[in-house]
């Protein structure tokens, strides 16, 4: 008789386990029917429907984006599109290139012995101050096109913030509860 009630529930035991993981794939899905956003997660608190809640989270997340100016499908502020910093550390080249080699005439005018000096003598010494100005030019333009990267982060990090409380404030009006 032991036995008897050791297969019954051995075979018992595949139904068991289908079961929970029916009930877990279950929850998995309504956990995410029921909706959310980014970092947040809705609960309906006034029996709101699946139908319903989703006709408000679009109003909610189109008042959000008008609010705040950030759309999050593309990531970026929905009025003004910032572009990335392309070209620092060349434009930085080329505008120490300019400047020294602006500074070495400037410079070598201020001595005599510069107007005496044979053209291919200024020539180089203009070259190397050129080469030089370039060289810090390029450390100051790469130095540049970082910082603005890093204020674009910034800005984009604020502007979703922003967003996301615009969007559980939209939605908590509306009778969610947003975890």
């Amino acid at each position: 008789m032991r036995s008897e009630v050791a297969n019954s529930a051995w075979l018992q035991w595949p139904i068991i386990k289908g079961t929970v993981a029916l009930s877990v794939a279950s929850l998995v899905a309504a956990s995410s029917a029921w909706g959310q956003t980014s970092q947040s997660h809705l609960y309906p608190a006034k029996g709101q429907s699946q139908e319903q809640m989703q006709k408000d989270t679009a109003e909610c997340r189109n008042i959000a984006t008008q609010s705040t100016g950030y759309n999050p499908s593309t990531g970026q502020a929905a009025a003004a599109t910032t572009s990335r910093p392309r070209g620092g550390r060349a434009h930085g080249a080329a505008r120490g290139a300019l400047a020294g080699a602006a500074r070495a005439e400037v410079k070598g005018q201020q001595y005599e012995a510069y107007d005496n000096a044979p053209e291919e003598l200024k020539q180089e010494y203009r070259q190397n101050q050129a080469g030089a100005g370039a060289y810090v030019g390029a450390a100051v333009g790469g130095s540049a096109s970082r910082r603005q990267r890093r204020q674009q982060g910034q800005q984009q990090q604020s502007q979703q913030a922003s967003f996301e409380q615009a969007y559980r404030s939209c939605m908590m009006g509306r009778g969610y509860t947003v975890q």
